[in-house]
């Protein structure tokens, strides 16, 4: 299982790369282009994947900012929100590297914010969710882009394993 969390916090912080990569290419008016989805543009859905992140990295490890609401816009900017991205991926990758199979197998609490009640089980299923909803809310970053001009972009995990994740085959 730690092959497979490790794995997974490389491909998501290539996986941001590709997409930031894209991004950051538009012009201030596309970035913040209301689409429709959830949570309307690139610059509102990709604030809300690093809120996302860090309230559930605060909860992993006890260290670092959580902010209190999922539409937390964290970073006005373009380059502050993708300084911050790699800050939080870097986090990711080493969070990830440290886990033993005891740590990913112990009970984990914490209370979501939607509904505050606590919850206890397994670190496992809460560490996938993490990097599933990273996958969820990249490919509405990606309809998005292409919504907005931009290029179709290639994110599979697969096509990562076989570029530059070749450890993970």
């Amino acid at each position: 299982m730690l092959d497979h969390y490790r794995m997974f916090a490389a491909y998501n912080a290539w996986a941001n790369r590709t997409l930031y990569t894209e991004v950051g290419k538009l012009d201030d008016d596309a970035f913040r282009r209301d689409t429709g989805t959830f949570f309307g543009s690139l610059h509102r859905t990709l604030n809300h994947l690093l809120t996302a992140d860090r309230i559930w990295m605060k909860r992993f490890t006890g260290i670092g900012d959580a902010p209190t609401r999922l539409d937390t816009i964290l970073h006005e900017d373009f380059s502050g929100l993708w300084a911050a991205r790699q800050a939080e991926d870097a986090r990711l990758v080493a969070y990830a590297d440290s886990l033993s199979e005891e740590t990913i197998a112990a009970d984990f609490t914490y209370s979501p914010l939607t509904n505050p009640t606590v919850i206890t089980h397994p670190l496992r299923p809460a560490l996938t969710h993490m990097f599933n909803h990273q996958t969820h809310h990249r490919g509405q970053c990606h309809g998005m882009l292409t919504a907005v001009g931009g290029p179709s972009i290639t994110l599979d995990l697969i096509y990562f394993a076989r570029t530059e994740g070749k450890e993970f085959l």
